[in-house]
């Protein structure tokens, strides 16, 4: 199965920290903070301005991306999670 995004949107795979432990203790999943950065998988074509007119997106496929704590839609493909976002709550790119 394969997911296309629409218009400024984009598919998402969150890239997962390594598991952290403090003292001992394994902190559960539920209690970490969701992943702020992840890898593009796909891109829509971009949004329409007031005439019609497309606007291209700015990221492409394979970016590494910041992304807020909360928001976008979460999807599950092949059992993997995906999150698929607007290109507006896109943070920053992140270059080598």
């Amino acid at each position: 199965m394969k997911i296309q995004p629409l218009g400024d949107r984009v598919l998402v795979e969150p890239q997962k920290d390594e598991e952290t432990k403090k003292g001992g203790i394994i902190i559960p999943d539920s209690a970490k903070e969701k992943p702020m950065q992840g890898k593009i998988i796909a891109v829509g074509a971009g949004k329409r301005d007031d005439n019609g007119k497309l606007i291209p997106m700015n990221v492409k496929k394979g970016d590494l991306i910041l992304l807020p704590k909360y928001g976008g839609t979460e999807v599950k493909l092949d059992d993997k999670e995906y999150q698929i976002v607007r290109e507006d709550d896109i943070l920053g790119i992140i270059e080598n």
